[in-house]
């Protein structure tokens, strides 16, 4: 696009001032000229430190990133997400603007109207034109500091737009007092882990306002289904008490992985939904067709809770392995009444956030170092990945076959596919002295992640 384009030409499109610095005129020049073998190209070594501005968006529109190595290129990939965050909140902005001009004239029906014009202007649907203004005034006027942060490419859109639905029961001043909870921490967060991080804090911040949603919530529950396109059917319970339903899910799994141990002509998905479905209409003998009597046991739940919250000290929210954060009050109930299903726990000191005791309700208690690991983690600790510790594999952070010892300080649980990923595409990780873990890429790019991630 760019090869025709002389010096003045390239000048006078991104303007004198943009490119006035040489490093960033010295980028364009080599973008732009024609070489038979062109070099490799080089970014600037603070380019993940450049705000999202014309200036960036200058060389980043003349780079060809193709002829980027592999650890430039995601560098790239980095700031082209800043340069859209910018471009998202500009858009939000606008929309806000059009808001502005029908508030403020004699009409009956601002907001209709506001959505009207959008939904004219960009061809949008009325529903499409309704969510957005809606999120542009929840970032705006709502929570002003996660639109300052999306602005400054400090988050992108999905991030900012996770932080609305789970905040929008809190008074503006608590929904404001998430953000800057979580602010700083945003970036480095999954849309999911952000997600679970979000209801925690929920929580914490009005445990009897939370209390109160969860009753309100479980006076509704029902089981609901509908049709789908395909003609097959979706059966749901909604309102459900999440220790049931973690149990109920692990149960269905481990049914599902010996049915599948006998049948491995259907995924485990398949067989996960033929017990499901065999339970709910009384085929519970069916469902073990393994002969091994697991369908009598009950499944299993972890629960990590910090010991002021045991004692009624606090009303700090505990964590529900596979489900998330729930109430103090809930966790308590749920230790004072245990009853035969199988549990796994872990006491959390609340000062250090580090686990002090563990323990398991199983008959057969599991290893001790693997009692360690489960411990100390609540979650796969692969880059972005929230699957629940028990139901990971435990793995050595270093070959065995290269340190001929098993040692506790070098596992780590990953999930079944990260485990695997980790070993196929040529990914390293060490597990660092304050619990976190670093992840190398092959393209020498480095990830740390949150090793223990107390309640």
């Amino acid at each position: 696009m760019f090869d025709s384009l002389t010096d003045a030409d390239v000048r006078e499109l991104f303007a004198y001032d943009v490119v006035e610095d040489d490093l960033v005129w010295e980028l364009t020049r080599s973008a732009v000229e024609d070489r038979p073998d062109p070099e490799p190209c080089v970014l600037p070594a603070d380019l993940d430190a450049w705000t999202p501005d014309l200036r960036l968006a200058a060389v980043l529109s003349v780079v060809d990133v193709d002829r980027l190595c592999g650890a430039d290129r995601v560098t790239y990939l980095k700031a082209q997400e800043r340069l859209n965050a910018a471009g998202a909140a500009a858009g939000l902005r606008a929309l806000t603007a059009i808001a502005d001009v029908y508030d403020g004239l004699d009409v009956e029906d601002p907001g209709g109207g506001a959505s009207l014009e959008v939904r004219s202007a960009l061809r949008w649907t009325r529903r499409a034109a309704e969510s957005e203004l809606a999120l542009a005034h929840d970032l705006r006027v709502r929570l002003p500091r996660l639109f300052e942060s999306l602005a400054a490419g400090l988050v992108d859109r999905r991030r900012a737009a996770v932080f609305v639905r789970p905040t929008d029961h809190l008074p503006a001043a608590h929904a404001r007092m998430v953000v800057d909870v979580l602010m700083d921490d945003a970036g480095r967060l999954t849309t999911g882990q952000l997600i679970e991080q979000i209801r925690r804090v929920c929580v914490d911040i009005d445990p009897e306002a939370a209390r109160r949603r969860y009753e309100s919530s479980r006076a509704d529950r029902r089981v609901v289904s509908w049709a789908e396109p395909d003609g097959t059917v979706t059966l749901a319970g909604i309102g459900l008490d999440p220790v049931d339903v973690a149990s109920a899910r692990d149960l269905i799994d481990r049914l599902a992985r010996r049915r599948r141990s006998v049948d491995p002509s259907k995924t485990v998905d398949e067989h996960r939904a033929d017990v499901y479905t065999d339970l709910v209409n009384g085929r519970a003998a069916g469902a073990d067709r393994t002969g091994d009597g697991v369908a009598g046991r009950p499944g299993s739940v972890h629960l990590l809770v910090d010991l002021s919250t045991l004692a009624g000290m606090n009303d700090d929210s505990a964590d529900l392995a596979g489900y998330g954060p729930i109430g103090a009050d809930i966790a308590r109930q749920l230790v004072d009444s245990l009853g035969e299903g199988v549990w796994d726990w872990t006491v959390i000191h609340p000062g250090t956030g580090m686990p002090i005791a563990d323990g398991t309700t199983r008959r057969r208690p599991t290893a001790s170092q693997t009692r360690k690991v489960r411990a100390r983690n609540r979650t796969c600790v692969a880059p972005g990945c929230r699957m629940p510790v028990v139901d990971c594999d435990i793995d050595h952070t270093r070959a065995w076959a290269e340190t001929g010892v098993t040692d506790s300080a070098d596992l780590a649980p990953l999930c079944r596919h990260d485990h695997r990923l980790r070993h196929q595409t040529g990914w390293t990780y060490q597990r660092l002295d304050d619990g976190d873990h670093l992840w190398t890429s092959p393209l020498a790019t480095s990830y740390t992640t949150s090793g223990a991630d107390p309640p």
